[in-house]
C-alpha cells in the first residue's frame, strides 16, 4: 500500500504533523508564518514551503490529506470574538482556497470550542457551507485533551472531512 501524504497549514511547531508521521503518513509540506515556529520546524529538518498562507499557492504533487489548526483568536472566548470581521478569521478562506486547489481526499481541521457558537452559530455554519460547496462531507466533535492522558484541560473542535465521489475510505475514529 502506498504511503498517504499530508500537507500541513498553520503548522506551528509541527505537533499535529508529528502525530501523522508517527501513524505512518508522510508530511510533504508545511506552511507556517511565525519565525520561532519555523526555526523549530527547520531544526527538525521539516519542509516548509510557505511562510504566509495568503501567498501560498500549492502546485505539483497530489496530497491525500490537508491538516491545520487555523488561527482561532478571532473565535476564542479569550479574544474579542470578532470572527470573520477579524483578518485572522478570514484565514479560513485561504484554507478553503487550498482545499479547492489540491482536492485532497481528506482533511482534518482543529479550532477552539468557541467556534461552534461564535456569532450565534453563523460563523460555524459559514465554514460548514463552504466545506460542502467545495465537495466535502464532514463530521466534527469537541474533544478535551484531558481525556487522552494529557495533563491539561483543553477543549478543541476537530472537523474531519472527505471528498465526495472519491474512493470510499474507512470511517475515521477520532
Amino acid at each position: 500500500s502506498q504511503m498517504m501524504t499530508v500537507g500541513s497549514l498553520f503548522a506551528g511547531i509541527g505537533g499535529f504533523d508529528l502525530g501523522f508521521e508517527r501513524a505512518g503518513f508522510t508530511v510533504r509540506w508545511q506552511v507556517e508564518i511565525d519565525p520561532f515556529c519555523c526555526a523549530v520546524l527547520e531544526s527538525h529538518g521539516e519542509r516548509i514551503l510557505g511562510r504566509d498562507i495568503c501567498d501560498f499557492h500549492p502546485s505539483g504533487e497530489t496530497i491525500d490529506i490537508v491538516v491545520g489548526g487555523f488561527p482561532c483568536q478571532a473565535f476564542s472566548i479569550a479574544g474579542k470574538r470578532k470572527g470573520f470581521d477579524d483578518t485572522r478569521g478570514t484565514l479560513f478562506f485561504d484554507l478553503a482556497r487550498i482545499l479547492r486547489a489540491k482536492q485532497p481526499r481528506l482533511f482534518v481541521f482543529e479550532n477552539v470550542k468557541g467556534l461552534c457558537n461564535h456569532d450565534g452559530g453563523r460563523t460555524f455554519r459559514t465554514i460548514l457551507t463552504t466545506i460542502n460547496e467545495l465537495g466535502y462531507d464532514c463530521q466534527w466533535q469537541v474533544l478535551n485533551s484531558k481525556d487522552f492522558g494529557v495533563p491539561q484541560n483543553r477543549e478543541r473542535i476537530f472537523i474531519v472531512g472527505h471528498l465526495r465521489g472519491g474512493s470510499k475510505i474507512g470511517r475515521a475514529h477520532v
